[in-house]
């Protein structure tokens, strides 16, 4: 664990030189994965309620014996920055209870953040874990916020952000101005790939979203940015080797005053006005991962297309600059359950390139593209207002002012002809839908100066501006 807090000292140092005010490291970043209960048990600390006014830097031994929450404290504050960390939790627990587990402790994925006096201002268990056993989930989610000169912060994990709780809630009920967002996420073509739904997501909700992917290419994991709300902003994506890259972006740290603040979208008020498209008679089945999709083939450089699925329309409008012959893409239309959880409730149209020229490949990962639109327009009968609009370019790129969505619900393309796409997408989700389950996995931010460094991700913010 020291060992990885010398690389983030070094990186928390760097960003504080450039004027940082705020780093953020990914999840698992300081102790790793791979454990059991009893194996982690040693690398987890008590980490009090942020209410009790501690500074570990200054009283050390007030908590026990807490370490690397020292060292945190002291790193904040030595370097004036406000520091996010991902770390291990443990909480006592009287283990003749029906819930507390036999060890007598209940263990917890847990952020924490220390202010430029190195106080611990915020602490959050992660809720919706992700084939973690070695953690408890917490009784309900909780809503973590803090504010700052420079906005106010909301913080989840991972896993969290496809449910309601704690994400939405943070953003439609507590205002927050930027989101912080430690991951270590594995990416999955062709709807969730990191860079690909994160700033959808940010877009979506209407919040900055500043996203510390943890860097582990064997394990997919690779893919952070700092997303606005009406585009991101940068981003880093790398397959290819284990460095890392140091990131700088210019957002609102109060986006909703903003004057390119997007405004409301009426997701499916477009689909729902126009006679649909005529549904052509090659509709078929396939897959994405594990959810069944009908899909029909775009078979001219032009064209409108429908296709259904249930209560969900998917509209297509397109023109292409010209037909490769050897790519083919399909329109697709998905409302139900989603995977092999079958917890959550999905709504997605895409537009896809498939594998080969076979269709039962469609929805199948693919990477590269030839294919350039010059044209496209995408709605759906939404029944959620929770929808984020995702565009992915060939060999995993995003395209950042290339397109928009309107207020009646179209994902339409802009200022041009687009590099070769890979996938086209609006993806909902219908919480009120979602199947009950305790947790979604398995159990047992004026203008502001963004830096991220993603092996050890580290985002900065400043006011002023950076020369």
């Amino acid at each position: 664990m020291n060992k990885n807090m010398d690389i983030l000292e070094k990186a928390i140092k760097q960003a504080a030189e450039q004027g940082a005010q705020i780093i953020v490291t990914p999840e698992d970043a300081i102790y790793g994965w791979k454990f059991t209960r009893e194996t982690i048990f040693p690398y987890l600390e008590y980490i009090p309620d942020p209410q009790v006014n501690w500074i570990p830097c200054q009283q050390p031994h007030r908590f026990g014996h807490t370490p690397v929450q020292v060292r945190l404290s002291c790193l904040a504050k030595n370097n004036s920055i406000y520091v996010l960390a991902n770390i291990g939790d443990k909480k006592p627990c009287n283990s003749r209870g029906s819930t507390c587990p036999p060890s007598g402790y209940y263990q917890y994925n847990t952020n924490v953040v220390y202010d430029t006096q190195g106080k611990l201002v915020a602490r959050y268990h992660k809720y919706h874990l992700y084939s973690e056993p070695q953690f408890d989930v917490p009784e309900k989610p909780e809503v973590v916020t803090f504010n700052t000169t420079f906005g106010r912060f909301g913080i989840f994990t991972c896993f969290d952000i496809l449910f309601h709780d704690p994400a939405v809630t943070l953003v439609k009920d507590f205002q927050v101005d930027t989101v912080l967002f430690p991951t270590a996420w594995m990416n999955v073509l062709p709807l969730l790939t990191a860079i690909e739904f994160h700033s959808a997501w940010a877009m979506g909700m209407g919040v900055n979203l500043l996203v510390a992917n943890t860097h582990h290419v064997s394990l997919r994991m690779t893919g952070s940015g700092i997303y606005a709300p009406h585009s991101p902003k940068v981003y880093y994506y790398d397959k290819e080797t284990e460095l890392g890259k140091l990131l700088l972006a210019e957002v609102d740290s109060h986006p909703r005053i903003s004057p390119t603040y997007p405004t409301a979208v009426n997701w499916s008020a477009y689909a729902t006005t126009i006679k649909p498209f005529p549904v052509q008679k090659h509709t078929f089945g396939g897959f994405i991962s594990r959810d069944e999709f009908n899909f029909t083939e775009l078979f001219e450089n032009a064209g409108n297309l429908t296709v259904c699925q249930k209560e969900l329309c998917c509209h297509l409008s397109y023109r292409m600059l010209g037909k490769e012959e050897n790519e083919v893409y399909v329109l697709g239309a998905f409302t139900g359950l989603h995977g092999r959880r079958r917890s959550e409730y999905w709504q997605v149209c895409t537009l896809v390139k498939c594998k080969s020229t076979n269709l039962t490949t469609c929805g199948q990962p693919v990477e590269t593209a030839l294919t350039r639109f010059e044209m496209f327009s995408l709605s759906g009968t939404f029944g959620t207002e929770y929808v984020f609009p995702e565009v992915l370019l060939t060999n995993i790129h995003l395209a950042p002012g290339k397109f928009e969505v309107l207020n009646d619900g179209r994902l339409v393309n802009k200022n041009g002809l687009s590099e070769p796409i890979l996938t086209v997408s609006l993806f909902g989700r219908w919480y009120t839908k979602d199947a009950l389950s305790i947790s979604g996995g398995t159990s047992n931010a004026a203008t502001t100066y963004l830096l991220i460094f993603t092996s050890l991700m580290i985002i900065a913010l400043q006011n002023t501006v950076m020369v």
